[in-house]
């Protein structure tokens, strides 16, 4: 530990929300399971991952960022070959490779490859704060992210690749880029999108996006009313969990679309509709509000930052996890298309909960190395 490291500056506020989400989200994980055997370890499994994660936020605070910041090199090298792995070796999961398994547990490179993505960034940012905001600078964020983003791409994995282009697009605004190139490429994002879903509902398949993630389009944009079983049916067993739970909810482990099972990947993706139907709005609104403060904290520390690549680090894990939760949420309550990505730290995934577990302890390594927070 660095010498005369005060542990005053350790933001309390920030563990205390993703504690609170953490645990939230066990208790949802238990119930949303609904008496399934095989998925029963699933709990255990939770609660080990949040404990690993809250020894690692203690331990990365106690570093300098910095230390992790100069190792970009190798650490991006190691993330690049378990990509190149997976990508050949990987097991498969809703047409995409995503998991290496190790005995009875699965192991996600994209979930971490986002925070070293992070770290490369925040390196580069660093470097370049005194260059001219040109297109030369911005091609080079972009070379920076490129490798995590296209070997992602590869898997296919576009969700995380919405991921990463987002964090990129908010780092390059916070570090000054111009207004005409925000233009350029936010017409240019229009023109992308526009001809993706046109292509999608015209059913022409479209080179590296797969025919599911094709289809998942098509029932956001035209949905057809009379496909009651089919690719809506998760969205619309998630409205009525959802619709059903009123203000105060159904009470925990009563939600009818949870424990009879309607709800589907209900541990998972739709974990906001089940904690909705046995919460009700009081629930949800939970979850938001944590969420929200782990954000605010997140950009709170970006802001007190003694350097670029610190307030980087924060501002790079708040837009994760508020992109990540803002998605999950809207495709709940069917505002935006079916994703897969998971609700930050509420939803099952040991790999996702780890990956930021380790942003959160970046950010409270920022912390320690600033003056005191304002609250």
């Amino acid at each position: 530990m660095e010498r005369g490291l005060s542990w005053r500056n350790f933001d309390f506020l920030l563990l205390g929300a993703v504690v609170l989400a953490s645990a939230f989200g066990t208790v949802m994980i238990r119930s949303a399971i609904a008496g399934n055997e095989v998925l029963q370890p699933l709990i255990s499994r939770q609660v080990y991952f949040a404990i690993l994660g809250v020894v690692l936020i203690f331990l990365l605070a106690s570093i300098d960022y910095r230390y992790w910041i100069s190792l970009y090199r190798p650490i991006h090298l190691v993330i690049i070959v378990f990509l190149l792995t997976l990508t050949g070796f990987g097991q498969e999961a809703f047409g995409a490779q995503r998991w290496f398994q190790v005995g009875v547990l699965f192991l996600q490179p994209t979930e971490f490859a986002k925070i070293v993505a992070l770290i490369v960034l925040a390196r580069y940012f660093e470097v370049t704060r005194d260059q001219p905001r040109d297109l030369r600078w911005m091609a080079g964020a972009f070379f920076r992210a490129i490798w995590i983003i296209g070997l992602i791409l590869l898997q296919p994995n576009l969700s995380n690749v919405m991921v990463l282009s987002v964090i990129l697009a908010v780092m390059l605004w916070v570090n000054g880029i111009q207004v005409r190139q925000v233009v350029f490429a936010l017409l240019l994002g229009i023109l992308l999108l526009g001809t993706v879903i046109t292509l999608s509902v015209l059913g022409v398949q479209i080179p590296g996006m797969q025919a599911y993630q094709q289809e998942r389009i098509v029932n956001f944009v035209v949905p057809n009313p009379n496909d009651t079983f089919g690719n809506r049916y998760n969205v619309q067993q998630a409205l009525i969990a959802v619709g059903s739970g009123g203000v105060s909810g159904q009470g925990y482990g009563y939600g009818s679309q949870t424990q009879l099972r309607f709800l589907k990947v209900r541990h998972t993706d739709f974990i906001f509709a089940a904690a909705s139907e046995e919460f009700g709005l009081a629930g949800g609104l939970l979850i938001i509000i944590t969420l929200g403060l782990v954000v605010w904290r997140c950009i709170r520390a970006a802001q007190k930052a003694r350097d670029v690549s610190g307030a980087m680090l924060a501002i790079g894990v708040a837009t994760l996890i508020f992109f990540q939760g803002a998605v999950n949420i809207g495709m709940n309550l069917n505002l935006l298309p079916v994703s897969g990505l998971p609700l930050p730290f509420i939803s099952y995934g040991g790999s996702g909960l780890t990956a930021l577990m380790i942003g959160i302890g970046l950010v409270q390594s920022v912390v320690m190395r600033q003056k005191e927070l304002e609250f």
